[in-house]
């Protein structure tokens, strides 16, 4: 059997485990939304200002606003009826 010769190894062996994942420099925190009026998922992104969460429906537009605050909650993923 002929070998792909794009076949390559890579050696990860360097890489700890342990190590705490660093976050992606322009990452901006979202919230997992899903939109039960068109039945679809939207990542719901942070505003610059950091005080809302604000996004639409991809399908009907309809905008929904996440209020960010003292005494919020620590779920990630919520479903906008």
């Amino acid at each position: 059997m002929n070998s792909d010769p794009r076949d390559y190894k890579i050696d990860i062996s360097s890489i700890n485990a342990d190590e705490p994942k660093a976050e992606a420099p322009n990452a901006r925190p979202f919230l997992s939304v899903r939109f039960d009026c068109c039945r679809v998922y939207q990542r719901v992104y942070r505003n610059r200002d950091g005080t809302r969460y604000e996004g639409r429906c991809p399908k009907c537009m309809r905008a929904v606003t996440f209020v960010v605050g003292d005494g919020g909650s620590n779920e990630r993923f919520f479903v906008v009826e």
